[in-house]
């Protein structure tokens, strides 16, 4: 060293700086990088994304080559930082050359390149993989014996080392990966992704509509009853039933009945069974994203829920379940939310007591509970624990709720007011 001039050491030295920031700034740049964009870019051919895949293959090894370069280029800078001082200031020099080189290698070769790298992560990457391949292939064998003796020391420490796939994604994470999409998805999109993840989570019962609501046909009525019935249907499809909703005996599909109604002489009871399609039961609890494919399997559009002793207890259409996903539809079973709820001048909403509480609480972008009664007359009914008398009003879940109206041994409206904020 002592034949090389200062300002050759000053260049050199200058080198050395500028390639620990290249290997601090890959290192971050290639741990910042979306995986799930890169493997897009990388299917799509970009030849960046595929180098820099190559490498995150074995991220050990990537991590041995970045840190092996960065502490040669780092240990031999340090030397001559320290030949430079005792040259220029003696003894002391060696104190001055370890302070400044310091301050140098944090900002030039450490916090700057890092920082950049984390901003554009994509360009670093893409850009410092090609000679990181190059060096992967020549260091190969020094990065291997590396790794090996790093992996056996942490093996004795008792952890376990794996290379496996780890960037699968749950359904949680999924969702939040959607909601921070901000406007590369419409926000419309985002609420029907999420909504497709939340399947799972809803049931039949949840959705469905409930028994006292279904309407049908009782085959066993007179004959002129029936044809008024079929006349006025709103529905596309009716039950048919014996006596009551349990006795069901088929789905009759209303085009069909307005088909044998235009062929006179064929118009009868028995023929009306014989053109409606076999009942579809669906056992109670299903949830919604198997229930979407087993409609889908069975080439079904509706079907009837029965509890564990075979009892109905609601209907559900598939377009009940696609509602979940888009919104409500014009054309539905149930009433719409809009028909239900109904706000007031007060701030208050009148709400039909048989409004499902997953319905409020989208529709209002309330919390009430959901892990109980599916209705807000059972919600009430639950808190009471008794029938209540009308103009009662409680609190439940912090929404004041006034009962405006029963029918029976049940609640039919109820005026309920957005939930009371605690004072802080």
């Amino acid at each position: 060293m002592d034949d090389i001039s200062t300002g050759i050491l000053f260049a050199l030295l200058a080198c050395l700086i500028v390639i620990s920031g290249y290997f601090s700034g890959s290192e971050t740049g290639m741990m910042a990088l979306n995986r799930y964009r890169l493997k897009h870019l990388s299917n799509s051919g970009h030849k960046g994304a595929k180098r820099v895949e190559r490498l995150l293959d074995r991220p050990d090894r990537l991590i041995g080559l970045i840190l092996i370069g960065n502490n040669l280029v780092n240990i031999l800078a340090s030397a001559i930082a320290t030949i430079l001082g005792m040259r220029l200031y003696g003894d002391i020099g060696v104190a001055i050359a370890t302070g400044a080189l310091t301050l140098v290698i944090l900002v030039f070769a450490e916090v700057t390149p890092k920082t950049l790298a984390a901003l554009y992560p994509e360009r670093v990457s893409y850009a410092s993989s090609i000679l990181l391949s190059i060096l992967m292939k020549v260091l190969s064998p020094l990065v291997i014996l590396v790794n090996f003796i790093t992996n056996g020391f942490i093996r004795l420490l008792g952890v376990k080392v794996s290379h496996g796939d780890d960037d699968h994604l749950s359904s949680e994470e999924l969702r939040t990966v959607v909601n921070e999409a901000g406007s590369l998805i419409p926000r419309r999109h985002q609420d029907m992704l999420v909504s497709i993840l939340d399947l799972e989570n809803v049931t039949v019962n949840d959705i469905m509509v409930p028994r006292n609501e279904i309407t049908g046909i009782d085959i066993n009525d007179d004959w002129k009853s029936i044809v008024r019935q079929l006349t006025h249907s709103p529905h596309g499809r009716v039950v048919l039933y014996r006596d009551q909703i349990d006795e069901a005996v088929g789905m009759l599909r209303l085009r069909e009945a307005y088909r044998l109604m235009l062929e006179k002489n064929e118009f009868t009871k028995e023929r009306l069974l014989r053109a409606a399609d076999e009942v579809y039961f669906i056992p109670e609890g299903t949830p919604l994203n198997v229930q979407l494919l087993k409609f889908q399997r069975k080439k079904q559009r509706i079907g009837l829920i029965v509890d564990e002793y075979g009892d109905i207890i609601g209907l559900i259409t598939l377009e009940d379940i696609l509602e979940e996903i888009v919104g409500e539809f014009t054309t539905s079973i149930a009433p719409s939310l809009s028909e239900e709820i109904v706000p007031q001048d007060d701030g208050s909403f009148l709400i039909e007591a048989s409004a499902n509480i997953r319905d409020i609480n989208k529709g209002l972008k309330w919390k009430l509970p959901t892990d109980g009664p599916r209705t807000l007359n059972g919600l009430i009914l639950e808190h009471l624990e008794d029938i209540p008398e009308s103009h009662l009003s409680v609190q439940v879940s912090g929404h004041p709720m006034e009962i405006v109206e029963l029918e029976e041994n049940r609640i039919k409206l109820v005026k309920v007011f957005p939930k009371i904020k605690k004072a802080s």
